[in-house]
């Protein structure tokens, strides 16, 4: 089985209670390992902590986030992720082209690894060269 990493948004889709969220994503992930990036897994956390001090959701909600998060791969940050953030921001910033610092985190855990990232925010990462992208989102690139 091949890994793919898997965006913030694209997570959220397939591991929302309702599963027509993330149909448009499951022919990309079905026979793959799925793979977060450090960053996705603290959005993650962010997001849910938001809507349980928000009394939006219940504190027990908190356990379905770490159930799901132990059927991934996490990607840790180590010193050639570090490299590879810093080269993508040299570049972006160079180009004059903005990407947000997030997404420059997750695309480098990517192309760290030689992994093809699936997102739904086209956008965020089509100024990223080299990035190896899918996508049912509108935009440039195609696959």
């Amino acid at each position: 089985m091949a890994v793919i990493v898997v965006d913030t948004d694209v997570y959220s889709y397939i591991t929302s209670s309702d599963p027509r969220r993330g149909l448009p994503y499951k022919q990309h992930l079905d026979g793959h390992i799925i793979a977060l990036s450090f960053i996705t897994v603290g959005e993650q956390y962010a997001g849910y902590l938001k809507q349980i001090s928000k009394g939006t959701w219940p504190a027990a909600r908190l356990a379905k986030l770490e159930a799901g998060l132990r059927s991934v791969a996490i990607i840790p940050y180590d010193i050639q992720v570090c490299k590879t953030f810093g080269a993508l921001k040299a570049k972006s910033e160079g180009s004059g082209k903005s990407v947000a610092v997030s997404d420059l985190w997750i695309a480098a855990c990517a192309q760290r690894h030689s992994l093809r990232l699936v997102t739904n925010n086209r956008r965020h990462y089509d100024a990223i060269p080299g990035l190896d992208i899918v996508s049912e989102a509108p935009g440039k690139r195609k696959r």
